[in-house]
């Protein structure tokens, strides 16, 4: 009983934190199965959505707001705004004057932003870990009393809705909207959506706002889920959002979704029964494995080279 309770334990860990790299692996995902580009400085966007998230918590702590749900819904939608506004400049500076050129350009463009972005940070807020105040307490116990208990915190709680609410209208906005259909449209073939009067700029930006925008919320929930931020919290996550994005198929939606579950429960499970030592050795080991054995990852496609 108690074994079957432990593994509980870890799969719902497992489960918070694979949901939370699904929302940032979705930036990545977008961007390469629309211009084929690799956004590596998403992570450090999701790392500022975090920060602003918690400039403005302790913003309107002092103005003596209390209400816990006006609290939270400012601050996700600051850090949406400020994320979105960061990625829609990334596209502009770091991406849009080196499109068409050589994929390696691109490449450096993105990782000179990235180091940009987080010395930014580090010059303006220091480089130590900050505090992110636990807003959301509590949670249920399940289990005997006198020996181990399965819980789940009212965070974890959190984490689940909110993502699950995310990706639900993530995915009627691309099935959907006109502007869901048209990035749907550029990412089968640019140059052809372009002929046919979409504005492929245009689009191109949207993928970078709205992933920009899905990091700022992972950015607020990671923020309160492990209590403390610092520059390099984004590089981590971003690190580990893109291997998930890799795992589940670049270019694939529901496989950014499939492969942060799926990376979150083999790091916790490792992190339970073996140590924590090995959850990073774990998790990119079944990365190599996948690449070898299905290159397009779990849910992708294979390229058609068109002629």
């Amino acid at each position: 009983m108690q074994d079957l309770l432990y593994f509980i334990q870890q799969l719902i860990n497992g489960l918070t934190i694979g949901s939370t790299y699904a929302l940032i692996a979705i930036g990545y995902t977008m961007v390469y199965g629309i211009i084929g580009m690799i956004n590596f400085a998403h992570g450090e966007i999701y790392m500022i959505g975090a920060y602003t998230a918690l400039i403005t918590i302790t913003g309107l702590t002092a103005l003596g707001i209390v209400w816990l749900p006006l609290i939270l819904i400012v601050a996700l939608i600051c850090a949406m705004i400020v994320s979105s506004s960061m990625g829609w400049a990334v596209e502009r500076v770091a991406y849009r004057p080196v499109r068409g050129k050589h994929r390696l350009i691109p490449l450096i463009s993105a990782i000179g932003m990235s180091i940009f972005l987080q010395n930014y940070v580090h010059l303006a807020q220091g480089s130590s870990n900050i505090g992110f105040p636990a807003l959301v307490e509590g949670g249920f116990r399940f289990g005997p009393e006198d020996s181990f208990q399965t819980s789940i915190s009212y965070m974890q709680i959190m984490i689940f809705a909110v993502t699950l609410v995310c990706m639900t209208v993530l995915s009627l906005f691309i099935s959907r909207s006109r502007i869901g259909r048209a990035c749907r449209a550029v990412s089968q073939d640019l140059g052809m959506a372009n002929l046919l009067g979409i504005d492929t700029n245009r689009i191109i930006s949207a993928t970078f706002v709205i992933g920009a925008a899905l990091a700022a919320v992972a950015g607020l929930l990671l923020g309160m889920y492990y209590g403390s931020i610092d520059p390099l919290f984004g590089f981590i996550a971003g690190l580990k959002a893109f291997t998930a994005a890799v795992l589940g198929g670049i270019g694939s939606i529901p496989g950014a979704m499939l492969g942060g579950l799926i990376l979150g429960v083999a790091e916790s499970m490792t992190s339970g029964y073996l140590s924590g030592e090995y959850k990073d050795v774990v998790s990119f080991s079944l990365l190599i494995l996948i690449l070898l054995f299905k290159p397009t990852g779990l849910l992708g496609k294979p390229e058609v080279e068109k002629i």
